[in-house]
C-alpha cells in the first residue's frame, strides 16, 4: 500500500515523475491542510533545467507512443486504474489531507477517476470515410498532437487532471501533468504509482510555484495546453499559449443559475438544488451558483433550503459525520469571507447554518450560508463565490428570470427544476450555458461533451468531442484511375 511520508517527521512528500524516474528538487514548498492550518506534507518545487528535461523527454516520449499500437494503449490505461484502485485508501487519505473534503467525498473522487480512465479507455475515434467512389476516396484521420500539458485545479485535482490525462494519452500523446501547489500530494503520489506502465516520457508530472504554469503555456515544444481553473488565469494561459500558436482547451469559471418553475415539487427539488449549491463546500465550477424560485412558492422553497443549511454539518473531514469540509486555502478564504462581509454590510438578509465543534480555528471554514433575495446587482449574484454561499432569488416570469440568467458574462451550465420535464427543455433551450440540466444538477459521464460559453472557457472536455481535442485532423485523398 503506498504511503509516501517522510519517517522523521510524518509528512508525505511524493516525488515528480521526470524522464521515467522519481526525482526531487532542491527546494520544497509546503503543503497545508485546510481544516488545521497546519503544514500536511511538501512538495519539490522544480527548477528550470529540470522542467526542460521533462519537455525534452515528453517529446522523445511523444513520437514512441504515437507509434504504439491503440490495443497497447487502451490496456496501459486499463492497468493505470487498476493500480489506482489498488491504492484507494492511502490516496483517500491523502487527499482529504491536502483538500479538505470528507473522507467518503474524497474517495469517491479517487474511485470516479479510475472508473473514469478505464472508460476513456473504450472511447475510440475511427477514421471518417467522406466520400468513396469511382474517382475519389477520401478519409478523415484524427492523430496526436504531440506533447500535452494538463494543468489541475485545487477543487478535484484528482477528477480533473486525469480528465485529461487519459484522453490525452489514449489518443497517443505525450502528458505531462501540473497540480495546483495547493494540491500537489495525491497527483503526485498517483504519478508515482502508474509511471512505470507507460513507455519513459510518456507521462510526467511537474510541480512547483507560480513560474511552473508560465513554463508549460510558453514552452514551444509543448503542443497543447489543457487547463481548468478561473477565467482571469484562463485569459492569462490563452495570451501566453499564442506565442507559440499552441492548442488551447479552457475549462473556466461558471455562475450557474438554477431556475425553479412554478410547477416544481418543493419537497422533491429542495435537497437537489442544496446539494447543487453545497457539494464540495460550494467549490464546484459547475455548482449552482444563483437560485431563482418562482415567487408562488418562494416562502415555501427558502423555508426548508435555510432549514437544511441550518442541519449540514461542516467541520475536519476525517471526523465522522462531517459533510462538508473547509474552504481549500487561505486565499479562496478571505475571497469567500469578504464576500460574507460584504452581504451583512449592505444589510442583506444573511441566514448562517452552524460549524462544527471540531472545526479548529485555524481551519479555512465558513458556515453554510444562504443570502435571501439581493439584488441583482448585488456582488453575490454578479461574482462567482466559489464557496458554501448561494443567493436566493425571486422571479415571476419566464422572460423575466431567463433575461436575469443570461445577463451574465458566464456561461458554464444551468439547471431548470420542473413537473413538467416538456417545459423544463424549453426553458433549458433559452439558457445560454455550455451544459443544461432538467431536474439534475453536475451530472457529467464519460460520454457527455463538456465545455462553456462566453467567459466560460473554450474547447470541450470529455466525450468524443473532448476525445478529438487532443487531436489534429489529417485528411487522406486517394485519386482513382
Amino acid at each position: 500500500m503506498y504511503d509516501q511520508r517522510d519517517a522523521t517527521t510524518g509528512l508525505f512528500r511524493p516525488a515528480l515523475v521526470i524522464d521515467g524516474a522519481r526525482a526531487t528538487a532542491a527546494a520544497e514548498l509546503s503543503v497545508i491542510n485546510p481544516a488545521t492550518g497546519a503544514p500536511v506534507g511538501t512538495c519539490p518545487d522544480i527548477d528550470r533545467a529540470m522542467f526542460d528535461l521533462a519537455v525534452r523527454a515528453a517529446r522523445a516520449g511523444a513520437d514512441v507512443w504515437k507509434a504504439t499500437p491503440m490495443e497497447r494503449r487502451r490496456e496501459a490505461l486499463r492497468l493505470m486504474a487498476d493500480r489506482i484502485e489498488a491504492n484507494l485508501d492511502s490516496l483517500t487519505a491523502m487527499l482529504t489531507a491536502e483538500q479538505g473534503k470528507p473522507l467518503a467525498a474524497a474517495r469517491g473522487e479517487i474511485a470516479n477517476t479510475a472508473l473514469t480512465i478505464r472508460e476513456v479507455a473504450d472511447l475510440d475515434l475511427p477514421p471518417e470515410v467522406l466520400q468513396d467512389d469511382e474517382t475519389l476516396r477520401i478519409e478523415r484521420h484524427r492523430v496526436p498532437l504531440g506533447v500535452v500539458a494538463a494543468i489541475a485545479p485545487w477543487n478535484f485535482p484528482i477528477k480533473l487532471g486525469y480528465w485529461k490525462v487519459a484522453p490525452a494519452l489514449l489518443t497517443g500523446n505525450a502528458v505531462i501533468l501540473k497540480p495546483s501547489p495547493f494540491t500537489p500530494l495525491t497527483t503526485l503520489a498517483i504519478g508515482e504509482l502508474i509511471h512505470d506502465l507507460l513507455p519513459r516520457g510518456v507521462f510526467q508530472t511537474v510541480a512547483g510555484g507560480d513560474a511552473v504554469g508560465p513554463w508549460l503555456t510558453e514552452h514551444p515544444d509543448i503542443d497543447k495546453v489543457s487547463f481548468t481553473g478561473s477565467s482571469a488565469t484562463g485569459s492569462r494561459v490563452m495570451a501566453s499559449a499564442s506565442g507559440s500558436l499552441k492548442r488551447v482547451t479552457l475549462e473556466l469559471g461558471g455562475n450557474d443559475a438554477a431556475i425553479v418553475l412554478d410547477d416544481a415539487d418543493v419537497e422533491t427539488v429542495v435537497p437537489k438544488v442544496f446539494w447543487a449549491a453545497f457539494r464540495n463546500s460550494g467549490q464546484v465550477c459547475i455548482a449552482s451558483k444563483r437560485i431563482y424560485v418562482h415567487d408562488s412558492l418562494f416562502d415555501a422553497f427558502r423555508d426548508r433550503f435555510v432549514a437544511m443549511a441550518k442541519s449540514v454539518r461542516v467541520g475536519n473531514g476525517v471526523e465522522d459525520g462531517i459533510e462538508l469540509g473547509p474552504i481549500q486555502n487561505k486565499l479562496q478564504f478571505d475571497k469567500v469571507m469578504a464576500l460574507v462581509a460584504d452581504c451583512k454590510r449592505t444589510g442583506l438578509a444573511v441566514h448562517e447554518g452552524p460549524l462544527d465543534p471540531s472545526a479548529s480555528a485555524r481551519g479555512y471554514f465558513v458556515p453554510v450560508t444562504v443570502v435571501e433575495t439581493p439584488p441583482e446587482e448585488s456582488r453575490i449574484v454578479q461574482v462567482e463565490p466559489f464557496g458554501p454561499i448561494v443567493p436566493l432569488l425571486k422571479y415571476s416570469s419566464l422572460d423575466e428570470v431567463i433575461g436575469r440568467v443570461n445577463a451574465s458574462d458566464y456561461g458554464l451550465g444551468g439547471s431548470v427544476w420542473t413537473s413538467d420535464p416538456g417545459r423544463g427543455a424549453e426553458v433549458a433551450a433559452r439558457i445560454d450555458s455550455g451544459i443544461v440540466w432538467i431536474n439534475d444538477a453536475q451530472a457529467i459521464n464519460t460520454v457527455t461533451p463538456f465545455g462553456g460559453m462566453k467567459k466560460s472557457g473554450m474547447g470541450v472536455e470529455s466525450g468524443i468531442e473532448g476525445l478529438a481535442e487532443y487531436t489534429a485532423g489529417k485528411t487522406i485523398v486517394l485519386r482513382r484511375g
